[in-house]
């Protein structure tokens, strides 16, 4: 009897999947579609070209930032462009050859040093050799917060302590008060995982989401708190903030329109963490918002393969709405923590 109600609950699953897949797959692109970490329109071509050993429009392009002061632009650019450097450099190497004192190549030189310092079995004796590296890149360009989110991510890994590592906020946020990358370098160091405590990283996240501008990046942080939670794996005592925190992130996603590359990793986070609240519908209309990318962060942490992991996580959201959604009366179904909602359809 136990294995004919297992199998006819299987059965009704593959009914309801296969009766619903057409709503539940629209405005989902195709697998082969979906792209990990896709470089914007601004950063493909010099991508392009350092593959070319050309640094010439990474330099331009970085240079732009820092006259217009687009620092979170100039942020994810430099942590791309070092991405790219970590394993084919010698674009890099000609720029620094040709213009030694060029700020961003200084800023871009030392993002890779801290990279490589990161990944090294001696990890805090490496990055203390880094300190005259990051201070000649916040030299270079006083106005710039990007060095100084990097002096933040170079303490973490040193074991400074907190006086130290307020110092170096200081500086941070006079020069960017609601910097991304600064506030994320800083919840690092405040989380459990390191120097702090999953409180303290939902205190801190939840004041700077407060403080952050209209359509801030920064109001996604509370999501980043809720996932180094999640990630520990066991009891989560701050389940309410954990929910207020996907609350907030899907407000966010909501004032961005669907398949926009800007708020990608932060849909990302907010689908990981709709999951793990088992709050399906949500995950799936967030998926609908995420479109073609998919990014490495979260799906590094949980596997080997991020753009694997990514697909599976959809495909799990799907089905999971599949099944709490009776054979008739698509639609009118109970999934999720949010239960019926017309626009999730």
């Amino acid at each position: 009897m136990v294995r004919t109600m297992s199998l006819l609950r299987a059965l009704i699953g593959t009914a309801r999947l296969v009766r619903h897949a057409p709503r539940l797959t629209a405005a989902l692109p195709p697998d082969d579609d979906v792209l990990l970490d896709v470089p914007d329109e601004r950063l493909a071509p010099a991508l392009v070209a350092a593959a070319l050993a050309d640094p010439e429009p990474a330099a331009k392009l970085l240079a732009t930032t820092r006259e217009a002061a687009e620092w979170e632009n100039r942020d994810r650019y430099v942590a791309r462009l070092a991405t790219f450097a970590y394993s084919r450099d010698e674009w890099l190497a000609h720029w620094l050859a040709a213009t030694p004192r060029d700020p961003d190549a200084l800023l871009v030189k030392a993002q890779l040093a801290v990279r490589r310092a990161w990944e090294s079995p001696a990890r805090a004796e490496r990055l203390r050799e880094l300190g005259p590296l990051i201070d000649a890149a916040s030299e270079a360009a006083p106005r710039d917060p990007v060095p100084w989110r990097l002096a933040l991510d170079h303490a973490r890994g040193t074991h400074a302590g907190h006086t130290v590592f307020e110092s170096l906020w200081e500086q941070a946020v006079r020069r960017s008060p609601h910097h991304y990358g600064c506030h994320v370098a800083a919840l690092k160091y405040l989380s459990a995982q390191w120097y702090g405590s999953h409180r303290e990283c939902f205190d801190f996240a939840e004041q700077a989401a407060e403080d952050a501008l209209p359509g801030s990046l920064v109001q996604a942080l509370p999501a980043r708190a809720a996932f180094a939670e999640l990630l520990v794996g066991h009891g989560h005592p701050h389940e309410d903030r954990i929910d207020a925190a996907a609350d907030r992130a899907i407000t966010l996603s909501a004032d961005y329109p669907a398949g926009d590359p800007w708020p990608a990793e932060v849909r990302n986070v907010l689908v990981y963490v709709l999951m793990r609240r088992r709050r399906w519908d949500e995950a799936l209309e967030e998926f609908r918002r995420v479109g073609p990318y998919a990014t490495s962060f979260p799906w590094t942490l949980v596997g080997e393969d991020p753009l694997a992991r990514f697909l599976a996580a959809r495909d799990a959201a799907r089905l999971e709405v599949a099944r709490a959604t009776p054979l008739r009366g698509a639609g009118q179904g109970r999934a999720g923590r949010g239960g019926p909602r017309d626009h999730y359809a």
